[in-house]
């Protein structure tokens, strides 16, 4: 079972579909200090650190003119404040996610790794908390490409646990780092108040990315189909078989979701993304970059 996991989750060519979104993703950071993000940040310090290919909208004071007469190619100079921006990625690991055809926690895992490899690549500083009603699995501080393989083992071997309460989680969770980038991978069947975590992560100085994962079942489930319909507050359920009205009524309570939390997400500027389980991995990337 568990090589079986694997292969589904990171096999040779998902690893190299990971090289090819670090080269086409970019995130922006606002005001952050980031190595591969545009910023309004300047670098102060006069360590340097590394290079990395210009792009439009860099400084051309900051072209290194000899790396171009010996590669042909334009290069910027790093300096070591400017290596990192802290990325947290909490990841739902609640029972609810491990669901679906195809299977939501799956999909979320390998949305996940594919964002921390693109910020470890990004001289980004990652941290990965899964966590359903408490904090269940904690990467902090990881460095560097080499660091990734802490990422694949961790979620290679994360299972799924605990009630959902993330919202609540979040906003207690200790974020010591100063401004950077919070991004949060779940389905939202969980209870909390949304706006608790977003005023948690504001006002610590968080660009917020909600990636809100759904199996295609929950989006358009089929007449006929067996639900098992679960009261997240209670926990107790009760086995269904669907018929168009009750499609019907289930189709405007999920609307009204929806709708609920993209309002929210807006007025208060984050980033929400939806996407389906089924969407490959770097279609999901794709969507929550061109969220910027």
């Amino acid at each position: 079972m568990k090589n079986k996991l694997k292969s589904q989750l990171f096999d040779s060519d998902f690893l190299k579909k990971l090289e090819q979104l670090v080269i086409t993703s970019k995130i922006t950071l606002v005001d952050g200090a980031a190595g591969n993000r545009k910023s309004r940040a300047k670098g102060s310090s006069v360590e340097f650190s590394d290079y990395r290919e210009y792009s439009i909208g860099d400084d051309f004071k900051r072209i290194d003119w000899n790396a171009y007469g010996r590669f042909e190619k334009l290069f910027i100079k790093l300096f070591m404040e400017e290596r990192e921006a802290p990325v947290h990625i909490f990841l739902d690991n609640s029972k609810s996610m491990d669901w679906g055809e195809p299977n939501k926690g799956i999909a979320s895992r390998r949305l996940a790794a594919a964002l921390s490899y693109i910020s470890l690549s990004s001289y980004d500083r990652v941290s990965l908390v899964c966590l359903n009603n408490t904090v269940d699995k904690y990467k902090p501080d990881l460095r560097g490409k080499n660091s990734f393989t802490q990422i694949l083992n961790l979620l290679e071997n994360l299972e799924y646990s605990g009630t959902t309460d993330i919202f609540n989680t979040i906003a207690k969770f200790n974020l010591k780092s100063g401004k950077g980038i919070s991004i949060v991978i779940s389905d939202l069947f969980t209870k909390g108040n949304l706006l608790d975590m977003i005023n948690y992560l504001q006002f610590k100085k968080q660009e917020i990315y909600i990636c809100h994962v759904l199996a295609p079942q929950e989006v358009e489930p089929e007449n006929g189909m067996s639900l098992r319909l679960i009261d997240i507050e209670s926990g107790e359920f009760r086995d269904v078989t669907s018929s168009p009205d009750l499609i019907k009524s289930y189709k405007k309570v999920y609307k009204r979701f929806i709708t609920n939390i993209e309002e929210i997400c807006k007025k208060r500027g984050v980033n929400y993304i939806f996407m389906e389980s089924s969407l490959p991995v770097e279609r999901m990337v794709r969507k929550v970059v061109s969220s910027v």
